[in-house]
């Protein structure tokens, strides 16, 4: 696909809001790092709790294996970084891979205090923990449990959605668990992965969701290009006339319209504000898509 670059008119401005970007995107991984450290550290370690996904199978490794947790999580989610560089980019790859060197330094060299004895607290809040620091992350543009890069890749090969295969894989998981550890633990860890889960469900809105994006912009033109050529994503523009003020004047005006993934709705947001900072743009979740330029590149 051809590239262009679009020649901005106040570049200071555009760096601006890549800095920004980028230092909402370390923020992000670093509160969502710390806040796994202490689900795992303060709550599920001291009792062989574990969770679903990729960091369920590191924990629960750690469990049956004489290994420790901290290179288990690098190497569980090692296939899962190659395959997000190999569907992504590099830059989503080396992302995701400091951010998982940054969790396994901190749980194997921070202590923390063991907070409760009770177990149905232990289930609920380092799920939440947990979960909160996988929604983060991803919040950040990374990952650090590599599932969803997994599942998209199924997704895409196979009848499964991506929540389709989440759910066969950590069912499988608990079932080995359970066979392994002992069922009252694979249960409570069970409860673990549901709190997980809804916490990430509510800082992002589910990673698997596509997005629809709907802008209206005098520089329809510039947004139209940037999202064609550079971030290669297709858009449909909409004859539309305005309906108030001045605008309701201009009765030949495009209204952009383009479907990305969760992960991409952030970098789609931030060259729209280089471009319009006064960008009318809305927002909402879409079930599913089939063919056009989504399933080629599910993410960013």
């Amino acid at each position: 696909m051809p590239k262009r670059i679009i020649a901005l008119g106040n570049t200071a401005w555009a760096q601006k809001v890549t800095l920004w970007r980028k230092v909402k995107d370390t923020l992000f991984i670093g509160i969502g790092v710390v806040m796994a450290s202490i689900g795992l550290k303060g709550f599920l370690l001291p009792n062989n709790f574990f969770d679903g996904g990729a960091m369920g199978m590191s924990l629960l490794l750690e469990i049956v294996t004489p290994l420790d947790l901290s290179p288990l999580i690098v190497l569980v989610n090692l296939p899962f970084i190659y395959l997000g560089y190999k569907q992504l980019n590099l830059r989503f790859a080396i992302k995701s891979t400091l951010a998982i060197l940054a969790l396994a330094l901190l749980v194997h060299y921070i202590e923390l205090p063991v907070i409760t004895a009770d177990k149905l607290l232990i289930a609920v809040f380092g799920g939440f923990f947990l979960g909160s620091g996988i929604g983060f992350a991803i919040r950040g543009g990374a990952v650090i449990d590599g599932t969803e890069v997994l599942a998209i890749q199924v997704s895409r090969k196979s009848s499964l959605t991506v929540g389709d295969f989440i759910t066969v894989f950590n069912v499988c998981l608990f079932i080995v668990a359970a066979i392994l550890v002992n069922l009252e633990t694979a249960m409570y860890s069970m409860l673990t992965y549901f709190s997980a889960s809804r916490t990430v469900d509510f800082l992002i809105n589910g990673v698997e969701e596509y997005i629809g994006v709907m802008i209206i912009s005098e520089f329809n033109e510039d947004i139209k290009a940037k999202i064609t050529y550079d971030l290669g994503r297709g858009v449909t523009a909409f004859k539309a006339d305005g309906g108030f003020g001045e605008k309701a004047k201009n009765p030949d005006r495009n209204v952009l319209f383009c479907v990305v993934t969760r992960l991409e709705v952030t970098r789609v947001l931030t060259e729209i504000e280089k471009i319009d900072p006064k960008a009318f743009v809305i927002q909402y979740p879409i079930k599913d898509t089939k063919g056009g330029m989504i399933k080629k590149r599910p993410l960013h």
